[in-house]
């Protein structure tokens, strides 16, 4: 049975993503676009899009051309969106990398991405350098850095931008996911995808110039990247940036520009529901906060609710779908506490029985499979992967499990995917597994997501011993060489990890152990 939305399909229109995001902008040039949290730096729409055109111009003049790629690898800034924006008018490709990737898993995604610029901020500059050094990429870096190219050097002289014609097949995005299972692999999302998913969720947010929007989903995950950025920049609205999330400048910044609505992950919304600090700042004019990037049951929202006196509602997408596929509307009477909400126009789901494969019933779980405009082309250099993830039919496996309700509500209640849920951050048990299997002390490893309560989930690894090893000097050794988010987390010695007859971890089984009992040996 084909799940269609309720609501009517929209028109999606076969521009750019750049000129769909600015088109009304002239009329609000003057209001502030972005706004640098910790020091309240601003860029009007003009100067956004001034400097998106010199960005655009220094980038052309140095070599991107449409179809290279550029990596951004940076903490939220203003400059962000002028870097992202002016390589989509260049038709060229945003491989967007987590600032706190160590330069191992930088040069990893620079030489499959084949992105041949890195831009990045002084801090990080060594690491892009290290990585750039590997594959022969440029580095550009806001501010000053030895070894680097000044962004202030690319946008000094007042060149003209090539005039390109982006199609909107083109690929504008390349961010890395899991998928269902294995290492990260480039997402290849087209202008068409992100221009699809903003017109199909115009409706879901009412910001307009005026309002603003703390920025403290990182830009380089697709929920950041579109929903955030992009979607409020079309709106007019201003977007507030906050390099790091720390819990108090979230606050004040909440409370300075009188924030209205807010795009947060299940963390987050834990701290606003429990934390003491939120006592000490009004935050009276939130209306609504939305939750994504990993479920959060009912009880979280209401505990929010209560102390905040806002709505609390929660979406679902992830970066295969551009992101979004579903959401809840801005009004508490089509709302179900513990759901996703609805799906969005233009989308077509089925839930299937993991076994037979064959369409559920009403409020029977299964895997949820996506059709849309919003889908991926496809993972980069991987058709195998790609293949396995969309069916002939144009159907994405989500590798979600969940049930539609008799009214068309859908609840996430586990997931078939490998990946580990760490604040919203994905974190690939393969990847952990191969670190941890260079020890000389590790015969054999599993790592899977056990629950915790800050995080939502942490890495814990199953570990079959060679010889005696300490929990403290294995945990050490994976974060040497893994960004702080990836770092295992708990650790438990077994004698021998369940496979398949032929030879595939069985995860559901060291996950069931997981949940049928309070953790055994293990240190965090």
């Amino acid at each position: 049975m084909i799940l269609r939305s309720r609501f009517a399909d929209v028109e999606i229109p076969e521009i750019p993503l750049h000129e769909f995001v600015f088109e009304r902008a002239a009329a609000w040039a003057d209001r502030p676009a972005l706004v640098d949290g910790p020091t309240g730096r601003a860029l009007t729409y003009a100067d956004l899009q001034d400097l998106t055109r010199r960005t655009a111009a220094g980038l052309a003049a140095r070599g991107l051309r449409r179809g290279g790629a550029l990596c951004i690898y940076s903490p939220n800034l203003p400059e962000y969106a002028a870097v992202f924006f002016a390589v989509a008018s260049l038709g060229a490709v945003n491989t967007t990398a987590n600032p706190m990737y160590g330069a191992e898993e930088l040069t990893r995604q620079l030489q499959d991405s084949r992105a041949s610029f890195v831009v990045t901020i002084p801090i990080l500059a060594e690491r892009a350098r290290e990585a750039a050094a590997a594959t022969g990429a440029h580095v550009i870096v806001f501010g000053e850095a030895p070894g680097c190219t000044s962004f202030s050097e690319i946008v000094a002289n007042d060149g003209v931008a090539p005039k390109v014609s982006v199609q909107p097949g083109d690929v504008i995005a390349l961010p890395y996911s899991s998928g269902t299972t294995g290492l990260p692999k480039g997402v290849m999302l087209t202008h068409r995808n992100l221009v699809a998913n903003l017109a199909q969720c115009d409706f879901i947010d009412d910001s307009k110039p005026g309002d603003h929007t703390i920025g403290a989903l990182p830009f380089f995950h697709i929920y950041g990247m579109v929903v955030v950025l992009c979607m409020l920049l079309r709106r007019g609205a201003t977007v507030v940036t906050m390099p790091q999330f720390d819990l108090e400048m979230y606050l004040r910044l909440s409370q300075q520009y009188r924030v209205k609505a807010a795009y947060l992950v299940p963390p987050i919304a834990l701290a606003l529901a429990k934390h003491p600090l939120v006592d000490k700042y009004d935050l009276s004019s939130l209306k609504m906060i939305n939750s994504g990037a990993a479920p959060m049951g009912p009880e979280l929202e209401r505990a929010c609710e209560a102390r905040l006196g806002c709505f609390v509602k929660q979406g679902y997408g992830m970066t295969e779908t551009s992101p979004v596929t579903h959401f809840t509307p801005n009004d508490r009477a089509r709302s179900r506490p513990g759901s996703c909400g609805l799906l969005i126009p233009n989308t077509e789901c089925r839930v299937v029985d993991l076994t037979t494969r064959e369409d559920c019933a009403d409020g029977e779980s299964g895997e949820i499979l996506i059709r849309g405009p919003q889908v991926m082309a496809g993972y980069l250099n991987r058709p195998d992967a790609t293949a396995e993830a969309i069916d002939p039919d144009g159907w994405l496996h989500t590798g979600d499990v969940g049930f539609a309700d008799a009214d068309g509500f859908f609840f996430i209640v586990d997931r078939l995917k490998e990946f580990i849920k760490y604040k919203g951050y994905q974190v690939a048990p393969a990847e952990l597994e191969a670190v941890l299997l260079t020890h000389p002390a590790v015969a054999d490893v599993a790592v899977i997501p056990a629950a915790d309560e800050e995080a939502g989930e942490i890495p814990k690894a199953f570990v079959v011993a060679r010889r005696e090893v300490g929990v403290e000097e294995l945990i050490a050794f994976v974060a040497a060489v893994v960004a702080p988010f990836k770092k295992v987390r708990a650790i438990e010695f077994i004698e021998k990890i369940p496979k398949s007859a032929s030879g595939k971890i069985l995860r559901r089984e060291l996950i069931a152990k997981e949940r049928a009992r309070s953790p055994g040996p293990a240190a965090r």
